[in-house]
């Protein structure tokens, strides 16, 4: 038989388990944070260049769709929100079942974890991959198409913020 010491310490190995897991739940929830509010930043950022680079500031095309930078980012902060709600219920249950010597896993919390992250994760693969095609001018034949969509084509972007970059930085240098 176990001796009250042994039970002792194999309680507090249990408590010390919990808050790993704990501490682990939050970290992800904090990336998932700081991933979302990224993503919905550099959304901006995109739009903003665009706008610089095609020189007519108030004609930036959005999509059309829930599918935005902004709109996957704002998904991702709620989501690492609710995981850290569940993360501290989850905690205490935790410990007072270990607390009444019995504790129950419960796998739950996770696999409806990942199915929201893999949910998001392949929401935000179209923002990486498309962005807006510039607006087409309206012909009399055919009407204004709105909020198109272009195949990856970042070489053009990338040239586009380079030249930005070079202007300003040679603008810096004059003054």
């Amino acid at each position: 038989m176990d001796s009250p010491e042994i039970k002792k310490i194999d309680r507090q190995r249990e408590h010390q388990a919990n808050e790993r897991t704990f501490l682990a739940w939050l970290r992800t929830s904090i990336a998932l944070i700081g991933f979302g509010f990224a993503i919905a930043r550099f959304g901006l950022f995109l739009r903003e260049l665009q706008s610089t680079v095609t020189a007519n500031p108030g004609t930036v095309t959005t999509p059309a769709s829930f599918l935005r930078s902004q709109t996957v980012g704002i998904g991702l902060v709620v989501v690492g929100i609710t995981i850290i709600i569940f993360a501290v219920w989850r905690y205490n249950q935790v410990f007072w079942q270990i607390e009444r010597a019995a504790y129950r896993p419960s796998r739950l919390l996770v696999w409806v974890t990942a199915g929201v992250v893999l949910v998001l994760g392949v929401l935000s693969i179209p923002l990486v991959l498309w962005r807006p095609l510039p607006p087409a001018a309206p012909s009399s034949s055919t009407s204004r198409r709105m909020n198109t969509v272009s195949p990856p084509s970042s070489l053009p972007l990338v040239r586009s913020f380079l030249e930005l970059a070079v202007k300003h930085s040679d603008r810096n240098q004059l003054n």
